[in-house]
């Protein structure tokens, strides 16, 4: 077969293995050989910039975006590192906010095919692989790296960082990570490394004794970000969440400035101010229109969902109408349980092999006394969604990433 162009990449890319995303359990992977194979045959790129490695369940691809914000203001060259994407692959990979060229995919994806189809990587280990190359090929001055899944065995964690972040832990992906907090703690604590800060976000008492003693047993230095007391600048992202993952953007900055990293207030509070615009994030508490407005979130877990659904309830509306769809391995009971009984809502499948039947969401629903029409599609749903609001409503659209991502 000829060179491959970039549809052709992607398409062969995301056939690699079960994807975690697209198939669940069966693509985790339980070690990073792989990922260690796969560095050293390209010649280990991952030690040739520095990083900062972000990993938590919730408010890790905000965080790490508002840290890319705040050192692209400072005047570094950063890398990007995230995942998923909405609308491109090309998304999870950016330089000062601008995605890895179609072309560098390609050719990357060519030159070592041979070798990944050897060596059975997966999707993700690839990814990876690519996005350490570029960021070395680029010779960036910086990379904020987010953990995919996890943290202890995610192929991101073979970076050795300036500092390590851990957002927050919660529950989520159960079925690889364990079924209690203790047990996602762990895995996340997992990417602590020896005499490397690590700043951590909200904990409670039983993680932050799990992140107390993984410090001390590698002497790294910790810091809480509750405990920053420094000024708190404002954020284009306007979900109320964004105030602690900010706390926990601006102390990791802190810890950077204390290890000689040139940044200065002023490039914090034009950082914060200016993310979207640095980064081009997408699908945090998005309002794509005013009247009726339409507001949509990525989150997709009890701790995420409960934050997004007290924002939406302050709102001023006459009627809500919520479009939501899931994937099948989520917790259906914890999550339906935080939506509001007072709106009309439009149940549809996220178009993945691993969403949850509109017909099934339905019903689960109802058991919680939420009540509407299903539709076999999110666009479809949406449709339905704006053609039945006036002026004077609010449509909220989530459940999931996937969700967002067909209408953004």
């Amino acid at each position: 077969m000829g060179k491959m162009n970039y549809g052709d990449t992607l398409d062969w890319m995301f056939a690699q293995l079960p994807m975690y995303q697209q198939k669940g359990a069966s693509a985790y992977k339980i070690d990073l050989s792989n990922t260690l194979l796969l560095v050293s045959n390209l010649g280990n790129p991952e030690k040739k910039f520095k990083s900062i490695h972000v990993a938590g369940t919730n408010g890790k691809g905000s965080t790490s975006h508002m840290l890319a914000s705040i050192l692209q203001e400072a005047g570094y060259k950063v890398g990007l590192y995230t995942s998923p994407h909405l609308k491109d692959f090309r998304e999870r990979i950016r330089i000062n906010g601008k995605k890895i060229s179609e072309q560098y995919v390609i050719d990357f994806i060519n030159d070592h095919k041979a070798f990944f189809e050897y060596n059975q990587l997966s999707f993700f280990e690839m990814t990876v692989g690519l996005a350490f190359q570029f960021f070395a090929d680029s010779q960036v001055d910086i990379a904020v790296v987010e953990v995919g899944l996890g943290g202890r065995l995610d192929s991101t964690n073979i970076v050795i960082p300036e500092v390590s972040v851990i957002t927050n832990i919660g529950m989520d992906h159960t079925q690889f990570l364990g079924d209690t907090i203790a047990q996602i703690a762990s895995e996340k604590a997992g990417i602590i490394k020896k005499n490397v800060s690590v700043v951590v976000g909200r904990t409670t008492p039983v993680t932050e004794t799990i992140f107390r003693k993984r410090a001390s047993l590698l002497q790294s230095d910790l810091f809480f970000a509750e405990d920053y007391n420094g000024e708190l600048f404002d954020t284009d992202l306007q979900g109320h969440y964004q105030e602690e993952n900010k706390k926990t953007a601006v102390q990791t900055i802190s810890v950077l400035h204390q290890q000689g990293w040139d940044i200065k207030q002023e490039d914090i509070k034009r950082g914060l101010k200016n993310v979207v615009k640095n980064t081009a994030l997408l699908g945090r508490w998005h309002v794509l229109q005013e009247s009726p407005k339409v507001i949509c979130d990525t989150a997709h877990n009890e701790d995420g969902l409960e934050a997004v659904m007290k924002q939406l309830l302050e709102e001023k509306y006459d009627n809500l109408h919520i479009v939501i769809g899931v994937v099948k391995d989520k917790d259906l009971e914890e999550i339906l349980a935080l939506f509001p009984i007072e709106a009309t809502y439009y149940f549809a499948k996220p178009n993945i092999s691993r969403g949850l039947s509109e017909k099934k969401l339905q019903k689960e629903a109802a058991r919680f006394s939420l009540f509407g029409g299903h539709y076999s599609s999110v666009k479809k749903a949406y449709k339905k969604a704006l053609h039945g609001a006036t002026r004077q409503d609010v449509i909220y659209v989530g459940g999931s990433t996937f969700v967002v991502a067909e209408i953004i």
